[in-house]
């Protein structure tokens, strides 16, 4: 090796530890063991990175001391009032601690967790495990998909994509349609046209020419090249084991790098139904042989002096064969070439030089890793989404390019980078670049990291994909990292937060549309929390500033807590996904809890629900009601099961939306209002609360104040919807 900064699947001289060895033998020289291979390499870098906090983690923290401090302060300020205005300082004492127990969002971190558990079985039934909770959530503010190609983007399955034979490419797709369906056994079948033929012949080169062997479940397993040849030859009607009965194979040239071609010969034993390879010269008389040779193009149209093609067996033009295998191998495709020569008799002793010369070119084959058929409709959901998606992956840059076209991941050459190239960057010349490039090749595992961190730096959600050990440093500091549950490794998994469990790009796609529909639903949560509370402690704080009594007893206010905290925000986690989920951008870094008006509408619905309820109270005093205390109290409780109802959605109308699409909240919203009924009627509970039964007129009064929240929030929503926000 004369350059020790090439890539390390470019370090053809070298064997790695972890290397499975599919076919050969040799001997090497140990040149690195323990923490200095590339497996130690890769252990060092898992130890030095330290997991990163997910974005509601830190948002969640600075919300509850921001929060617990507002909340103190009120507290204070109305036990300080109460106390100055005459009001005994043990009722204002337990007025001040009631307001707190029911100011402080202690359901916060059960709804969040609810809604977390909720997300991560949604995910299971679509094909991802959740490793840890949080990632659930953190999946919604992901701005980039960092995806491995092989198995995640593709089918991790080589594949022939295209034919060129009897002068034409023809993708494989189109093949059934044209090909007989192997060789015909009866003399008095219609014999197909020549081109046909030639297609005939060259599918049984592709099943006879082969070495993969197929295991119990007649799956074929072996080099992944024979396989996709054998693959393609079966599905085309053409199986081994019966054309070995025509042709029996009897000798081989194993494949070579210095060759860079492989030799079969096949004894003629049916000539009966050799019809197909009469044209040309040679013997197909019982006793006579075949040979198919496959191997890099330029080796095998090197050996050839014929082309079967559309008329038959003519002259070899390899300026056309050329050409077309340079198109090929433009689109990322491997190009495999078969030739063939006929014998009368056995070529006697088998070497390379006297069988593999006089070929017939039978055509040319490629084959690729061909895309998962779901993964361009993800990659394009995630443009629609704002989701950037780059393609890492340690392949050749044509092949890495191809696939990455076909999937709509890039237009252009600009966006490409190699891991030499990364290897020439600065940290500070990287991070300006890393935003516009979308396929890395030929990458090391230390570059997953780089690339990952100089995102990071930039301010983005990162996810990131990944199967093997060399993964897990990457897996580890990703703000997601997602390890493959079918051809992942246990350090991937255990590195990781999500594993997939049918490594497909799309299944990750799903995942980010669960996670933001459960940001969505705890910002809901946090919405209907802090304007609830902020209307009761607005109650409590403007009262006596403006002459009235406390309006609520401490265990009016519990109770309040009790009903409007409990059920309906639990079932706000259970809340459908918005429609246009997957619509809009990612949320921005920066964003806090308090963002796109949400504490805003706190405030204003809050003193909206004070307002009616100090309304009220001033109303029932002066009207010498002596139960003005439960109204209030129940129009408080109201008011905020109305509210629930209407937040719903940011943007949508509930009546767009239908009380039946989330039942469940619709019973919470039922069952609080009936046992607010009970406080107020069954009179076991008149002497526990301090209430009094209202008349069919107060109740209707407290009704119709209460419904002006819900109507004030759906007018704010139309608001919204007109100005398109």
């Amino acid at each position: 090796m004369t350059d020790d900064t090439s890539a390390l699947g470019d370090r053809e001289n070298m064997a790695f530890k972890g290397t499975t060895v599919s076919y050969g033998r040799g001997a090497g020289i140990v040149v690195a063991t323990g923490m200095e291979t590339e497996f130690g390499k890769i252990a060092a870098m898992l130890q030095k990175e330290k997991e990163l906090k997910t974005p509601l983690q830190k948002k969640l923290g600075m919300f509850g001391r921001r929060l617990a401090f507002f909340i103190l302060a009120a507290c204070l300020a109305i036990f300080c009032i109460g106390i100055l205005r005459g009001v005994p300082p043990l009722l204002m004492f337990l007025t001040a601690i009631s307001l707190a127990v029911a100011a402080i969002p202690e359901a916060l971190p059960a709804v969040v967790t609810i809604a977390l558990a909720i997300g991560a079985k949604n995910m299971i039934a679509r094909k991802a495990l959740i490793r840890k909770l949080p990632a659930v959530e953190t999946l919604g503010s992901v701005t980039y998909i960092c995806s491995d190609k092989t198995g995640t983007l593709t089918q991790n399955r080589m594949t022939v994509e295209k034919i060129y034979c009897a002068g034409k490419t023809m993708d494989s797709r189109d093949l059934k349609k044209k090909i007989s369906g192997g060789i015909p056994g009866d003399k008095d079948e219609p014999r197909p046209s020549l081109d046909l033929q030639a297609l005939n012949v060259l599918m049984t080169a592709f099943a006879l020419n082969n070495d993969a062997i197929t295991d119990d479940s007649l799956s074929p397993t072996g080099d992944p090249t024979e396989v996709a040849l054998y693959n393609a030859a079966r599905e085309n009607g053409f199986e081994k084991n019966s054309l070995e009965k025509i042709l029996k194979r009897t000798d081989e040239i194993p494949f070579d790098p210095d060759r860079r071609c492989m030799t079969t010969l096949h004894k003629i034993v049916a000539p009966s139904q050799m019809d197909l390879f009469r044209e040309g010269n040679g013997c197909c008389h019982e006793g006579g042989f075949i040979s198919f040779t496959k191997g890099a193009v330029e080796e095998i149209v090197g050996k050839a002096t014929s082309i079967m093609g559309k008329e038959g067996v003519g002259p070899l033009d390899c300026g056309e064969l050329f050409a077309v295998n340079e198109e090929m191998a433009s689109e990322g495709f491997r190009v495999i070439c078969i030739g063939m020569r006929k014998w009368e008799t056995s070529p006697g002793v088998l070497s390379a030089e006297a069988i593999e010369s006089g070929l017939t070119i039978l055509g040319l084959a490629a084959i690729a890793d061909p895309p998962r058929e779901e993964a361009a409709e993800a990659v394009a959901l995630c443009k629609e989404a704002g989701i950037k998606v780059v393609m890492i992956t340690g392949d050749h840059p044509v092949t890495a390019v191809s696939i990455a076209r076909r999937l709509g991941i890039v237009d252009g050459e600009e966006n490409i980078a190699t891991g030499t190239e990364l290897d020439k960057l600065s940290d500070d010349e990287f991070r300006k670049r890393v935003s516009a490039i979308r396929v890395y090749a030929r990458v090391a595992p230390e570059q997953k990291l780089k690339i990952i961190k100089a995102l990071q730096d930039r301010g983005e959600f990162v996810a990131m994909t990944g199967d093997g050990v060399n993964d897990s440093p990457a897996l580890k500091r990703a703000d997601i990292g997602v390890a493959m549950g079918v051809t992942g490794t246990d350090v991937a998994k255990e590195a990781s937060d999500m594993v997939l469990l049918d490594d497909n790009f799309a299944t990750i796609v799903n995942a980010v549309a669960e996670g933001r529909k459960i940001y969505g639903n705890i910002r809901k949560f946090i919405r209907y929390l802090l304007t609830t509370n902020s209307g009761e402690v607005w109650t409590l704080f403007l009262a006596p500033i403006i002459g009235l009594p406390v309006p609520l007893l401490p265990i009016q206010i519990l109770w309040i807590n009790l009903i409007t905290d409990s059920l309906p925000a639990l079932a706000l986690s259970a809340e459908p996904a918005e429609s246009d989920v997957m619509k809009n951008p990612p949320r921005h870094a920066g964003e806090g809890i308090f963002s796109n008006g949400l504490g805003l509408h706190a405030l204003w619905v809050g003193l909206l629900m004070a307002g009616i309820a100090l309304a009220l109270q001033a109303w029932s005093l002066g009207s010498a009601r002596a139960h003005w205390q439960t109204m209030v109290f129940t129009a408080l409780c109201l008011t905020q099961l109305g509210h629930v109802l209407a937040i719903r959605s940011e943007r949508r109308s509930l009546f767009t939306m239908g009380l039946l699409s989330n039942k469940s909240l619709l019973g919470a919203v039922v069952f609080g209002f009936v046992l607010q009924l009970a406080v107020v009627y069954f009179a076991p509970l008149n002497s526990i609360f301090r209430t009094a039964p209202l008349t069919a007129t107060e109740l209707l009064l407290t009704l119709a104040l209460a419904s002006i929240v819900f109507f004030s929030v759906e007018t704010e929503k139309l608001i919204r919807r007109m100005k398109g926000l």
